[in-house]
């Protein structure tokens, strides 16, 4: 059965002992409380933020409560912070000298001054009990709070050692995975968005291969693997590819955000003539119909115009021609109020048509629909 009690913490005594390296993890409290268990996100409060947890704590107002989880008796490090990672870490830095307030550091404070931040009281809430009942309490105290996003709770409640290896490739700040992909895939890694974007890519990549899957079915399925090491190879293999496909010099500012994962499980074992690519992306890229050159890539791969999101018919031009028509669909004769119709290029844009008012006709839904299916 669960059980929640509450105890006083100073920030003196839960900056005790604090250290923050790659070695010993992140603890404080004499070594006795983890700050930042597998699940919880990375420190993310910005400089703004850190001040306004010291100046709270200066000014004697109350500091939210933290939450903390108690562990086994036998585990080395007792309790770890459930909720308020943020704020304990920006007490713990502070007092360690790590970033000024008000222009002077921790250790340039007069001896009152520390003395008022060392006895300031922190209210504490532990809870112990069954792993289940933890997590869900987790989830309910997220809900009143600041909450953590999608993937951060999809890490709380599938924690393991499948997350932390993951974790260790995809969420650290300049992690592998930003170093190798920050040009191609958007997002931050403390915030989960690279390993979001790798689990995206697997579910989908698995998907197509005949295994429907999603990225709580994946995480789900992997939870108790020792390492993440297979999704880690598929991300790397699909941004290599990337990389000696297409010229990132010359494309870099076209190619970041696009679904590489699905090109690579179509494209990465056939024979691409790079040299042909690479001229049409040049002349797309000149090509002033195009108005989202992010589809110029997809759509030299694939063919498809629909990446491309090509130049409409300005309203004037279309009326113009509607006038010329006398209201008339060209192609079933049929005579329709102007809303009822739509621009159409008579030579399409891939056989060299451009958007001007010689090349325009005005057809009624229906058979702009039916002429655009053929």
């Amino acid at each position: 059965m669960m059980t929640i009690k509450q105890i006083s913490v100073t920030v003196g005594e839960i900056t005790k002992d604090y250290v923050n390296n790659d070695e010993q993890g992140v603890r404080g409290y004499k070594g006795l409380l983890d700050i930042r268990p597998p699940y919880q996100r990375e420190f993310i409060y910005n400089e703004k933020e850190q001040q306004a947890v010291i100046t709270t704590v200066l000014n004697g107002y109350p500091l939210n409560i933290m939450y903390w989880v108690k562990r086994n008796d036998d585990a080395e490090c007792p309790y770890e912070v459930m909720d308020g990672q943020q704020r304990t870490l920006s007490l713990c830095e502070y007092v360690a000298g790590k970033f000024a307030y008000d222009f002077k550091n921790f250790f340039n404070q007069p001896a009152d001054i520390q003395k008022k931040i060392l006895d300031y009281k922190l209210t504490v809430y532990v809870c112990e009990g069954e792993e289940s009942e933890k997590l869900e309490w987790f989830k309910t105290i997220n809900i009143a709070g600041k909450s953590l996003n999608e993937q951060e709770i999809r890490n709380a409640v599938y924690a393991g050692p499948f997350v932390s290896d993951a974790k260790k490739h995809f969420s650290k700040t300049n992690c592998a995975a930003y170093r190798l992909g920050k040009d191609l895939v958007n997002g931050s890694p403390i915030r989960q968005e690279f390993f979001k974007k790798a689990l995206d890519w697997m579910a989908a990549h698995e998907t197509r291969y005949g295994k429907p899957q999603t990225i709580v079915g994946y995480m789900s399925e992997h939870q108790h693997d020792l390492n993440a090491g297979p999704l880690w190879t598929y991300f790397q293999s699909v941004l290599h590819w990337t990389m000696d496909t297409f010229n990132m010099k010359k494309f870099k500012k076209i190619m970041k955000g696009l679904d590489w994962a699905k090109f690579y499980d179509e494209y990465h074992e056939k024979s691409l003539d790079i040299k042909d690519m690479e001229q049409r992306i040049v002349d797309c890229l000149s090509d002033d119909e195009i108005q989202k050159p992010q589809g110029i890539i997809p759509y030299v791969l694939t063919g498809e115009e629909r990446y491309l999101d090509l130049r409409a018919f300005p309203e004037k031009i279309k009326l113009a021609v509607w006038e010329q028509q006398g209201h008339k669909c060209t192609l079933c004769g049929k005579e329709f109020d102007i809303e009822f119709m739509e621009a159409d290029h008579i030579t399409p844009w891939c056989d060299g048509g451009r958007t001007v008012l010689e090349n325009c006709q005005v057809l009624c839904r229906e058979c702009n629909r039916r002429k655009g299916g053929k």
